[in-house]
């Protein structure tokens, strides 16, 4: 069965302030990564950078792996390529995450079926700074 994504999901996990690992943001500002996890802060989310190189993006002190997340993470927002995206979404089923997150573009039904049946909220192949404007937040 096709994901579908829940309006009301998106629209609590944009208003409701929560703790966002961001994964593949780094601190190159033409990845889209880099704009749309701004923004995910200036909603009033605190980010966490999840890279390789553990970068400090946006005042946000990064780290390596999802594991390496000190306390709870309410959301991961997943910026990497659909072929890897399962093993993220495998991690932040493990780390306890509230929900996962693929961005636009970034698809993976098989990953999306396990999320949801481990009770994380799922939202796939959408983008928070085009969700939220539509709104209103």
């Amino acid at each position: 069965m096709a994901h579908r994504n829940d309006p009301e999901v998106i629209t609590r996990l944009l208003s409701t302030p929560g703790r966002w690992a961001v994964v593949g943001l780094s601190t190159n500002t033409a990845r889209a990564a880099y704009g749309v996890a701004r923004y995910v802060q200036a909603l009033g989310h605190e980010i966490v950078p999840v890279h390789p190189k553990a970068p400090v993006v946006h005042g946000a002190q990064g780290v390596r792996a999802l594991g390496e997340i000190d306390g709870p993470v309410d959301v991961v927002d997943v910026f990497v390529n659909s072929g890897r995206a399962g093993a993220v979404v495998d991690q932040a089923i493990s780390v306890g995450a509230g929900a996962v997150w693929l961005q636009l573009g970034v698809v993976d039904e098989e990953a999306a079926e396990r999320a949801r049946s481990a009770g994380l909220d799922v939202v796939m192949d959408a983008c928070p700074a085009i969700e939220g404007p539509r709104r209103e937040l």
